[in-house]
């Protein structure tokens, strides 16, 4: 017998579920929503496939009817959700007020709302939920609303895979939400809100079609993958090549899904028709997977672990730096200097201390975000409020970073694959961009970030990353939350090859001197020229005679001995240098010190040679201490003497052997002089080879200090680059400030001048000549020293009033020749609430004075008729 329970809609929830094979479409709405629902529905099939989940804005203070109004628009079935209710195709559910809802495994979770009212934002939660649930198959749809409320959620789906669907902002009542997804280039359709259905359904049934016919990637990638690598290198000037396949055809996928194009050949050729796509596509593959303090738990482990030993080494009033590789719009770089300001703050408040943030990316529309520093309201599920208080200004519907904290980033656009990196950092942080890559090009990146650090640097890398095969560079901080410590060699690893393009080519010296060869390339050539040709043979063995090492050519001195391999010395030692080299090894390992032995003779079948032997015992390095090396070193032969042959008679008189031994020992002389030389000329060498060996170490320490010199140039020169994209970029900024300022001014017809502390004119509008005589000469003259036509004697000691109180003055004044000004005194204010000198604006109301002159006369006129009247 089956057990019953209440059927309430919340069954347990079975953490071993699947996420249910239909899709599900989150739609977010807020003011002017209602109408865009019943549009909406109404034009979904009864029987879509789908499930639909509605997010609205909700008063919380009142009953939930809006289920009651949208099923009158529909005929699928449309339910209130409640706690842990599974979704079901063809229906349509709708968050209750003062909740906030997420989904797991296909089941609705509803919680109490942690913001106030005001501050909450409904459709980002759930938003990111579906996306984590549900990944590529996940879809968003934006109808009309205020504020910014679901673009980070839309982002979220886009970083997944997912669609993202909006309302024509033309056709929406309130356009803000989904003009703030267009904006941000999230939306992969845009259309009115009747249309959408038609066209998401449509989406859906051709993915279908396209993913029932599964094609081998490797067939894809032979066929039209390097094709479109390529239309996209030539179109962007950025090679993806080094990508991983399966995410370049995930993406390059949903734009052919987006299209309906079934065949990767076809979306080559609509590549190459459509240049618009081609930068659309761009896009798609930079999709930026980031957010302000992404991985809480890692952020907090790299200001208690990895930050207090990079200040403690660093002096007092110094500066570290930090780049924040693949920045995407900047929240990364900028929560690198909150949680920096934050560590200063509790930890050493008094140093000085200050970080220098390199922030780079390959998307330049990414870079311009990241420089403006605004951010959607939505931020708050990642930021605390008080670091939203203490760090960011309320600016409209969102957040802007604040000045203190954007003044320590600095942007460029950098590809991390090409261009030269920046050097002497303390602090590297890429996450979440090296899991695109293959293996290869990771491995190359990672000996990049090593080059680029300090010793005990730190690497903070993204949550599903590693440094793989890299434990030599870098050593763990903690494993977890992905803090590695750099260690290892100071030289840049062989895999780093810096552009030549980034090589500024000096006057007169061509392309090919600049680019130098690798520094260990030289020594070991240098090691190999050496030995074979100043250093003598030399064999190393332990105390017992094995062979362990041998340096240049030694078949002369010894030969491999008859029978069983053995590879003692003593038995492959050649005839002539056995017996003498038994004797001195004895020796060297008694006497603790080198024994040479001189004049032996090698004989090897007809030919000989002379060689000196020296056998000591090594005491140094640790390693070695306890071996004997064995040097072979040659000295020429002897002439050979001609044989005496006695005669056969046995008549040799004395004088004869008188005469032979005096050539003999005359002989023996030369061969005594000749040793002597050869002893002095194997000093000379000897010490040749020191000074050889000494100058080619200078050799390899200057070539060290020009490589390193020409890196570090490199380094600067593109940190030059990135400080002057940044200047240019205010420059910008500034000049159209400016011709803004300039056209309001103008348009206005308001003349105003502005004022330091000390009453002298630092600018003035056009126009103020005809009040003032004014020439630009004048800036910076009192002006209690300027001559105008105004009738107001007390203007001065007025504005000294102003300045004094902050409180604004207002006064109508004539001029000598009749007209009449409107007369402003007020405080200039900077955007630091710092009092900064005076502005005054002279506003001409000569016409209404006349005006106001003519009624007060026609008044009088009206008076004295009416007196007359009455006295007659």
């Amino acid at each position: 017998m089956k057990s019953k329970s209440k059927d309430n809609g919340s069954p347990a929830l079975n953490p071993e579920s699947t996420p249910p094979a239909f899709p599900i479409v989150g739609v977010g709405a807020s003011a002017g929503g209602l109408e865009a629902l019943e549009h909406f529905l109404r034009h979904v099939p009864e029987n879509s496939g789908l499930a639909f989940v509605i997010v609205q804005h909700l008063d919380p203070t009142h009953k939930g009817l809006l289920p009651e109004l949208l099923q009158r628009a529909t005929a699928m079935k449309v339910r209130q959700v409640r706690d842990r209710m599974p979704v079901e195709t063809n229906c349509v559910y709708v968050i209750p007020p003062n909740h906030d809802m997420s989904i797991l495994h296909g089941v609705l979770h509803l919680f109490k709302p942690a913001a106030p009212r005001g501050l909450r934002l409904p459709i980002d939660f759930f938003f990111r939920s579906l996306a984590e649930d549900q990944l590529e198959r996940s879809i968003g749809v934006i109808l009309s609303g205020m504020g910014s409320d679901g673009t980070l959620g839309i982002r979220a789906i886009k970083e997944k895979a997912g669609l993202a669907l909006a309302q024509d902002p033309a056709s929406a009542k309130f356009d803000s939400m989904p003009r703030n997804v267009i904006n941000a280039g999230l939306a992969d359709l845009v259309a009115p809100v009747e249309e959408l259905p038609a066209r998401l359904l449509d989406l859906i049934q051709h993915a279908r079609v396209a993913g029932s016919v599964v094609t081998p990637l490797e067939e894809k990638t032979q066929g039209g993958l390097e094709k479109i690598i390529l239309l996209l290198r030539t179109k962007t000037g950025h090679d993806f090549s080094l990508y991983k396949k399966n995410t370049l055809y995930r993406r390059i996928e949903r734009r052919m899904n987006i299209h309906q194009i079934d065949r990767i050949m076809t979306y080559v050729r609509f590549l190459q028709e459509n240049s618009q796509e081609a930068d659309l596509l761009f896009r798609e593959l930079l999709i930026g997977v980031t957010s302000f303090f992404r991985d809480p738990a890692a952020w907090e482990k790299l200001q208690a672990n990895a930050l207090p030993p990079l200040l403690k080494a660093c002096p007092e009033n110094g500066t570290l730096r930090a780049w924040s590789s693949g920045c995407s719009t900047g929240e990364e770089a900028y929560s690198l200097a909150i949680a920096f300001k934050e560590t200063v703050a509790k930890l050493a408040p008094e140093s000085g201390l200050k970080l220098r943030i390199f922030a780079t990316d390959l998307d330049k529309d990414a870079i311009d975000k990241a420089r403006q520093g605004l951010y959607p309201q939505g931020i708050g599920a990642d930021v605390s409020p008080e670091r939203l208080d203490r760090f960011f200004e309320q600016d409209g519907n969102g957040y802007r970073i604040g000045k203190e904290i954007r003044e320590m980033v600095t942007f460029a656009t950098q590809n991390v694959i090409m261009d030269s990196p920046f050097t002497k950092l303390d602090i590297i942080t890429c996450r979440n961009l090296l899991i695109y890559l293959t293996p290869e090009l990771q491995q190359r990146i990672i000996g990049l970030f090593h080059y680029s650090l300090k010793p005990e640097g730190v690497l903070f890398l993204g949550s599903s990353e590693a440094i793989n095969g890299s434990t030599d560079l870098f050593v763990p901080i903690d494993s977890k939350s992905r803090l590695f410590l750099r260690r290892g060699a100071t030289l840049p690893p062989p895999s780093i090859a810096f552009p030549a393009s980034s090589i500024p080519t000096l006057p007169g010296v061509t392309q090919e001197t600049t680019m130098l060869k690798p520094a260990v390339n030289i020594q070991s050539l240098a090691d190999q020229v050496l030995l074979q040709r100043f250093s003598p043979p030399a064999v190393l063995v332990n105390s017992k005679g094995d062979i362990l090492y041998i340096s240049g050519r030694t078949g002369k001195y010894l030969e491999p001995a008859a029978g069983k391999v053995n590879w003692n010395i003593h038995a492959m030692a050649r005839e002539g240098l056995r017996f003498d080299l038994g004797t001195a090894f004895s020796q060297a390992l008694r006497q603790k010190k080198a024994v040479v032995v001189k004049g032996l003779t090698v004989t090897d079948g007809e030919t000989a040679q002379c060689v000196d032997l020296t056998v000591q015992e090594l005491q140094d390095p640790e390693s070695l201490r306890g071996m004997v090396m064995i040097i072979f070193t040659d000295v020429p032969t002897p002439p050979k003497q001609k044989a005496i042959r006695r005669s056969k008679s046995g008549a040799a008189g004395n004088a004869r052997a008188m005469e032979l031994e005096q050539e003999l020992q005359r002989c023996r002389d030369e061969l005594r002089t000749t040793r002597e030389e050869m002893q002095a000329s194997q000093e000379e060498l000897k010490s040749f080879n020191e000074e050889m060996q000494s100058t080619n170490e200078e050799l390899q320490s200057t070539n060290e200090e020009l490589t390193t010199s020409r890196e570090e140039m490199q380094s600067l020169n593109e940190e030059l680059q990135t400080v002057n994209a940044e200047q240019q970029s205010k420059m910008d900024e500034l000049a159209r400030v400016n011709d803004d300022m300039r056209n309001l001014l103008n348009s206005t017809e308001i003349v105003t001048i502005f004022l330091d502390n000390d009453l002298h004119v630092r600018r003035f509008t056009p126009g103020a000549n005809k009040i003032f005589k004014l020439i630009p000469g004048d800036v910076g003259r009192p002006l209690s020293d300027l001559v105008s036509d105004l009738v107001y004697p007390e203007m001065t000691e007025q504005a000294l009033e102003v300045l004094r109180t902050l409180a604004f003055s207002e006064k109508q004044v004539s001029t000598t020749d009749g007209r009449w000004y409107a007369v402003r005194i007020m405080p200039y204010r900077t955007m630091n609430d710092v009092i900064a000198g005076l502005v005054i604006t002279f506003t001409n109301i000569t016409s209404a004075k006349a005006l106001e002159r003519e009624l007060r006369e026609e008044n009088d006129r009206l008076k004295l008729r009416l007196g007359e009247g009455e006295s007659s």
